[in-house]
């Protein structure tokens, strides 16, 4: 019994621990795609001739930062 309990106790906790992992690399892959990956496109766009491509991108990236709140540092 003492066993089963255990089990059902390391169960939950790995289970939370792989929510959270889901959580934060879904929060490192926004801030990548945001940061990184947009500001590419949307240059690479440009260059490349492809500025109706690359326009609803930027028009993206404008909601995005009016709407987003500024982070703060500690």
């Amino acid at each position: 019994m003492l066993t089963l309990l255990f089990v059902v106790c390391v169960l939950a906790f790995a289970g939370r621990i792989v929510i959270w992992a889901l959580k934060a690399a879904w929060g490192i892959s926004k801030l990548v795609l945001t940061i990184a990956l947009l500001p590419v496109i949307i240059i690479g766009g440009i260059v490349l001739g492809l500025v109706k491509v690359a326009l609803p991108f930027l028009i993206i990236g404008l909601i995005i930062s009016f709407f987003a709140e500024p982070r703060r540092a500690m």
